[in-house]
């Protein structure tokens, strides 16, 4: 029955429409209890999401199935505030699946997988009433990126107090732009730019980890995760840097855990995602210049096309877990980073970049979180986690200066989400 359960609930997530993104297009954590936590997870190990956080805490779990959902709700916008425009995104509310399953082979050797999902890139602003939109394209503009991860898990503790792990991270992602036909002059192949529908693509990489209780009080924690490789986007390869090449960046966690008491628990993580390593994110969007110029590579598509233009980021993230009785544990955190798009100005490189982040307004930087468990007398858990990601704006000269007079942009986003996770102890 629970293998049933295992498999029925790999292929909903499969199928699930991710826009689950807070730091970029990352997730601010994975698993109900990271998450209620502020996503401080490298020493966590509680719950069966290992091969999104650390793969070496997989020998302290033991036996375990977890299952949960987020209901994820980012409210989005952008204005030109010299015209007096505002546009809000339509999409508002979505279902973010995660699971996880852990078997210890012997005291010092477990197998698990975790199967969870990124995204983000979501966006579906309404045209005009003429049928145009802000982008110069016609219809609907926006992007929708949903991102698939599969992570089979191997630890091995080689003392009774440390541990080490591996995570081959197997992916599929799927990938739809709309009304972007307004750049098909500066694409290297407009008919693979815009309106093709989804288009999929497989991808790999790997995470590895280590964890070591220190003391009977305090766990430390790494994990390291290679870019993972993805095939182009075929149908888009007229918009993707790398004739529609788009990538997972590489991304490496610290983390730290004292138990104050018995009760108490605080946890602490730094985390660095290395965007400027995907070229179609990282690319300056004034690489089109080098297309206006005549450099062919620096369009749309090309090898040195634009990006996003956004910055690598470091993530602090602080939670505390309180553990009341033996039913009921309650935990909260904080996180903060930087949005990895800046406004910039007429002088620089990040000049129009908030236009082109129009389609992609990853500017959360804080977010507040709060969550819960209930143990049954079964000795399986009831797990919710609340988030709230505080607004946050970016503003800058509109990419439309270098043609005539544009004005000022300003894409803002706040987010909230509410998760229930079911977990049965084996």
């Amino acid at each position: 029955m629970k293998l049933t359960r295992v498999f029925a609930f790999m292929a909903m997530a499969g199928l699930a429409t991710s826009a689950f993104a807070t730091n970029g297009y990352f997730a601010h954590g994975y698993g109900m209890k990271a998450k209620g936590m502020a996503g401080a997870s490298t020493t966590n190990t509680e719950d069966t999401f290992f091969g999104a956080n650390n793969p070496a805490a997989a020998t302290f779990v033991g036996n375990r199935l977890d299952l949960g959902v987020d209901v994820f709700s980012p409210v989005r916008e952008f204005s030109n505030t010299t015209a007096g425009l505002t546009v809000e995104s339509d999409s508002e509310f979505f279902l973010v699946p995660e699971f996880g399953y852990n078997r210890m082979i012997n005291n010092d050797l477990a197998l698990g997988v975790t199967v969870y999902g990124n995204g983000g890139m979501n966006t579906d602003y309404p045209p005009f009433p003429d049928n145009s939109n802000y982008l110069g394209g016609t219809g609907p503009m926006g992007v929708d990126l949903m991102q698939l991860i599969v992570a089979p898990n191997l630890a091995f503790k080689f003392s009774p107090n440390h541990s080490v792990g591996i995570a081959p991270l197997l992916g599929y992602q799927m990938f739809e732009a709309q009304g972007l036909d307004g750049f098909t002059g500066f694409s290297t192949d407009g008919e693979s730019l815009s309106n093709n529908g989804h288009d999929g693509a497989f991808g790999y990489g790997v995470r590895v980890g280590y964890l070591g209780k220190i003391t009977p009080t305090v766990t430390i924690g790494a994990a390291y995760a290679s870019k993972m490789n993805f095939e182009e986007f075929d149908d888009y390869a007229g918009l993707f840097a790398e004739q529609g090449d788009f990538d997972i960046p590489e991304n490496w966690n610290l983390g730290i855990s004292w138990r104050a008491t018995p009760q108490l628990r605080l946890a602490f993580d730094y985390q660095r995602i290395n965007f400027s390593g995907v070229d179609s994110i990282g690319n300056p969007v004034m690489n089109l210049n080098n297309c206006l110029g005549g450099d062919f590579n620096s369009c749309l598509g090309g090898d040195t096309g634009p990006g996003f233009g956004w910055d690598d980021v470091d993530v602090w993230k602080l939670g505390i877990e309180f553990k009341h009785n033996q039913q009921w544990t309650f935990r909260a955190g904080y996180s903060h980073t930087d949005s990895p798009i800046n406004g910039g100005d007429f002088t620089n490189a990040e000049f129009g970049e908030v236009t082109f982040n129009i389609l992609a307004p990853a500017v959360i930087e804080d977010h507040l979180t709060l969550g819960f468990t209930y143990t049954l007398a079964s000795g399986n858990e009831l797990t919710m986690a609340y988030m709230h990601g505080f607004e946050n704006s970016v503003s800058g000269p509109s990419l439309f200066n270098a043609f005539a007079p544009a004005g000022n942009e300003e894409i803002k986003m706040h987010q909230d989400s509410l998760g229930i996770q079911y977990s049965w102890k084996m």
